[in-house]
């Protein structure tokens, strides 16, 4: 018993820079080397599935990138999975952004789906601009920015984000105000985000939306989704790996769950075993 306790102790008094290496090890080893664990789906995830699956095929979308890079590892991966699965049932895309960053953002997510290749080293997605996609970028204005595309899609935006000219891309004939869309979908790490879309986008118009959001932010959201505001919910990066399974797309969702997953695994360990070294110490030091 002595024995073991003394082990106990040696663990809890560990040098901190071990314990910071074993985390880097849990973290980096799972995304260097994909590690598959066992992912459920919970109901909002499913739900949000759904309804992006239950689109009319051959629909007109708008997808909202509304973060930047200090949120990209939760919301980026949602974003991606959402232009697939998207793309897969013969949608076209229009992207809008009311962060400055989401136009990079949504370049980034663009690029990563035109260089996937299948086992026939061949692309995955061959999309082109003005035929499956157009970028329509960033404009401020937050909330104003949305009524206005309620109201009058070409008041906001008269060029695209490369500046060519809407009324020239044969993409955007059709399309006067957010009423000409089946679906919204908002990929949101806060303010403008989810929130003004429901507001000023999806109930105005009662065109359907869902939206993808930062942990932190799920409590808050929630209520849209129990009022059928919002069609189903993406919760962070759990809900990223959740619908990445569910669209058969395993990606950087999964793998950074699998990475989460460990180091938490390390930290519970040495938090343990601190508690334990410590009233195995305070009981040796009342006895002496």
């Amino acid at each position: 018993m002595k024995y073991l306790e003394d082990i106990i102790l040696k663990l809890g008094a560990v040098d901190r820079r071990i314990i910071f290496l074993l985390i880097g090890l849990a973290v980096l080893i799972p995304l260097l080397t994909p590690i598959s664990l066992p992912v459920r789906e919970t109901p909002t995830t499913v739900k949000f599935y759904e309804g992006i699956d239950n689109i009319p095929k051959n629909s007109k979308v708008l997808v909202s990138f509304d973060y930047g890079p200090s949120t990209m590892p939760e919301i980026h991966p949602m974003n991606v999975g959402v232009l697939r699965h998207m793309l897969r049932n013969g949608h076209k895309i229009y992207i809008s952004c009311l962060w400055p960053d989401g136009i990079y953002m949504a370049l980034d997510a663009l690029e990563e789906i035109t260089d996937e290749v299948n086992p026939d080293n061949q692309s995955t997605f061959d999309i082109k601009e003005y035929e499956d996609y157009v970028l329509l970028g960033y404009r401020p204005g937050a909330e104003a920015v949305i009524k206005g595309l309620a109201s009058d899609l070409r008041k906001v935006y008269t060029v695209d984000a490369k500046g060519r000219f809407i009324d020239d891309i044969e993409m955007m004939d059709e399309i006067k105000n957010l009423n000409d869309f089946a679906y919204i979908y908002s990929g949101s790490a806060g303010y403008p985000g989810t929130f003004e879309w429901v507001k000023y986008g999806g109930d105005p118009t009662g065109v359907p939306m869902s939206s993808g959001t930062t942990s932190v932010q799920v409590n808050e959201v929630i209520p849209y989704v129990q009022t059928g505001q919002l069609i189903g919910l993406l919760a962070g990066m759990p809900g990223a790996a959740e619908y990445e399974k569910l669209i058969a797309s395993p990606g950087i969702a999964i793998q950074g769950m699998a990475a989460q997953s460990f180091a938490h695994i390390v930290i519970v360990i040495f938090i343990v075993f601190g508690n334990l070294a410590f009233f195995i110490k305070q009981r040796r030091d009342r006895k002496y």
